[in-house]
């Protein structure tokens, strides 16, 4: 397989093609290498703006796309620099049809809660059809939903952590392209997190599911379009790929280092903060504690009645875990919350003192074990652990007392998987 790196003119970035076989535009061709990446010329300082995919797509369109009828996977996440939404800077190209839209879960305004499912509905705006793909977990686009469409265009905002269903529906939908023939392009995004921390293990693939399908980490370090490589050269998804990488983003940048604008990705991952504890706190959802939906702060806090938060946030900060400390509160659950509905209930709050230092995944499973060391009788799993977690290894190892051991053991599967996936980077 030889390798292409297509450099757009007047744009300081490049589209990379991954092809499994003779696509769209007649290219045979590869992600860059690499050595291509290291030996690609500088930027100049005053061009090094970092730019979405979608401006960079939309600058200069692949011959892959022209006159193309376009199928698009979307929500509100996916604007430019200056809040265009995607779907009306398409809509309005003269060189492009967009004739579907694919909302994943929360919908293509990404206000629906987790877990609701959606309906197929029409765009007020362009008129054009929504196609829901989360009406039932799993669910792909279907053949009669790509009926009318030539390409499949993804553009939604990653947040780094391998529970995300986004990711899910984006492997989903390059297997149904590839079983149309159709090409497949992803519009790149920075990871909000960064692409240099990688952390936990990787996804036992007898535990695959909707929160997981394939065996990485749960914090990659990647963006979409890397994990979009990754999922079509390693596991043999076969579409014919393109990635137009985002401009100018470094690996070691998060989202405040880029400046692009802030939006929630989700109803219950509402600011920065809560992104960097993400790839841990959610197996809170897999307990019979709160992780904090519901509250003012989802995600950046943990509760439940029956919890001593002094003195389990008292012994932690005396461990003085890397990049974190602890603090009691308490914390008001809405009505329609799923766990503890119209409560005020005992909690702790992490916040992080060293986003470089801090290891969310880590972190909150020694803070799940602390809390069923402190309560034995009270803290329960739910039924959702092992697939959030990849593998029932956590829930076995706390059970059991042994999960320092299964730490050691994850930071050498993290290390390796570090390594391994140089080959999909293209940043």
């Amino acid at each position: 397989m030889t390798t292409l790196v297509r450099v757009l003119s007047g744009v300081a970035a490049c589209v990379a093609i991954e092809a499994g076989q003779v696509g769209a535009s007649g290219s045979l061709a590869a992600a860059p290498s690499a050595q291509a990446r290291a030996s690609a010329p500088a930027v100049p300082a005053a061009a090094a703006v970092v730019r979405p995919g979608i401006e960079v797509f939309l600058a200069e369109l692949p011959p892959a796309v022209r006159g193309k009828r376009i199928g698009l996977i979307t929500n509100h996440s996916a604007i430019d620099r200056a809040r265009n939404l995607d779907i009306d800077l398409i809509a309005k190209h003269p060189e492009l049809k967009l004739v579907a839209l694919l909302a994943p879960e929360h919908g293509i305004r990404g206000d629906v809660q987790a877990g609701v499912k959606i309906q197929d509905d029409t765009d007020p705006k362009t008129g054009v059809p929504i196609f829901s793909l989360y009406m039932a977990e799993d669910r792909g686009p279907t053949p009669e939903m790509l009926k009318d469409v030539d390409v499949l265009v993804y553009d939604l905002q990653e947040v780094g952590g391998r529970t995300w269903t986004y990711v899910s529906t984006m492997a989903l939908a390059m297997q149904a392209a590839a079983k149309k023939g159709i090409s497949f392009v992803v519009l790149d995004r920075p990871n909000p997190i960064g692409g240099e921390i990688v952390e936990g293990a990787l996804l036992d693939p007898r535990f695959a599911s909707f929160v997981g399908m394939y065996p990485i980490p749960a914090r990659h370090g990647m963006t979409v379009g890397e994990l979009a490589t990754l999922f079509n050269r390693k596991f043999g998804i076969g579409a014919d790929l393109y990635v137009v990488r985002a401009a100018n983003w470094r690996r070691s940048q998060w989202l405040d280092d880029t400046g692009l604008p802030w939006v929630n990705p989700s109803p219950n991952l509402r600011s920065l903060g809560a992104l960097q504890h993400y790839p841990g706190t959610v197996y809170f959802e897999g307990t019979n504690l709160s992780e904090g939906r519901g509250t003012d702060r989802p995600f950046e806090q943990a509760g439940a009645p029956w919890l001593d938060a002094p003195a389990v946030a008292a012994t932690l900060n005396a461990r003085k875990l890397p990049g974190i400390r602890f603090e009691a509160i308490t914390m008001a659950v809405e009505p329609a919350a799923a766990k503890f509905p119209g409560q005020t209930i005992p909690a702790l709050r992490f916040i992080v003192t060293d986003r470089q230092a801090y290891r969310p995944v880590r972190t909150a499973l020694l803070v799940i074990d602390e809390i069923r060391r402190q309560h034995p009788k009270d803290f329960a799993w739910g039924t959702s652990i092992d697939r959030l977690t990849g593998s029932d290894l956590v829930r076995r190892a706390i059970d059991e007392g042994t999960l320092a051991q299964l730490l050691e053991q994850w930071d050498r599967e993290a290390a390796e998987f570090r390594e391994s996936r140089t080959p999909f980077l293209l940043y």
